[in-house]
C-alpha cells in the first residue's frame, strides 16, 4: 500500500521536527530551569503532545489500527506529563530523568520512521530531494529564529524591568 502526505502527516512531521529540534537545545543548554528553559520546554511539551495525539488518526503502519507506535505514544504522553508535573514539584532530578528518556523515545522513534525505506522520510530523500532538504531548512530556520525571537523578547523583558528599577 502506497502512503502520501496527508495534510495530517505533514503537521504531524513539522510538529516532531521542532520537537527534536527544541527538545536537543534544551538537553544541550547548560543552564536549566531559566525562563527560556520552561519557554522552549512547553513549547516542546506542546509539540510532544501533538505528535502523540495525532499520531491516532495516522493508521500507515497497519492500515486501519493501531500499531506498536502508538502504544509508544501513550508511554509518551504518560512519561511527558509526570516530567511536567516533576518539574511543577520542584523534583528536577525526576523531571530530567523523565524528560531526557521521552526526548531519546522521540528521536528512537525518528531514526526508525527514517531508517524504513517504505516509508514517507526516506522515500521523499530518495525521490524529492530538493523538497527534503527545503523542507529541513525551513524547520531548522523557523526553530532557529523562534528560539532567537524568545531570547530577544526575554532581553526586552529584562532591560524593561531594569529601567523600571532604577526609576526615582
Amino acid at each position: 500500500m502506497e502512503h502520501h502526505w496527508t495534510p495530517l502527516i505533514i503537521v504531524h512531521a513539522i510538529a516532531a521536527s521542532y520537537a527534536l529540534l527544541f527538545g536537543a537545545f534544551n538537553l544541550i543548554r547548560k543552564k536549566k530551569g531559566d525562563l527560556l528553559h520552561r519557554i522552549l520546554g512547553f513549547t516542546w511539551i506542546g509539540c510532544m503532545y501533538f505528535v502523540c495525539i495525532s499520531s491516532f488518526w495516522i493508521q500507515t503502519i497497519i492500515p486501519g489500527a493501531f500499531s506498536p507506535l502508538h502504544a509508544l505514544s501513550v508511554f509518551t504522553i504518560l512519561t511527558v506529563s509526570l516530567a511536567l508535573f516533576a518539574a511543577i514539584r520542584h523534583n528536577i532530578d525526576s523531571h530530567k530523568k523523565l524528560m531526557t528518556g521521552s526526548y531519546f523515545g522521540l528521536l528512537a522513534a525518528f531514526i526508525g520512521v527514517a531508517s524504513v525505506p517504505t516509508r514517507l522520510i526516506p522515500q521523499m530523500a530518495l525521490h524529492d530531494l530538493l523538497r527534503f532538504i527545503a523542507f529541513t531548512v525551513c524547520i531548522i530556520i523557523s526553530a532557529s529564529l523562534f528560539i532567537l525571537a524568545v531570547i530577544g523578547l526575554i532581553r526586552q523583558k529584562r532591560k524593561g524591568a531594569a529601567t523600571i528599577k532604577s526609576r526615582p
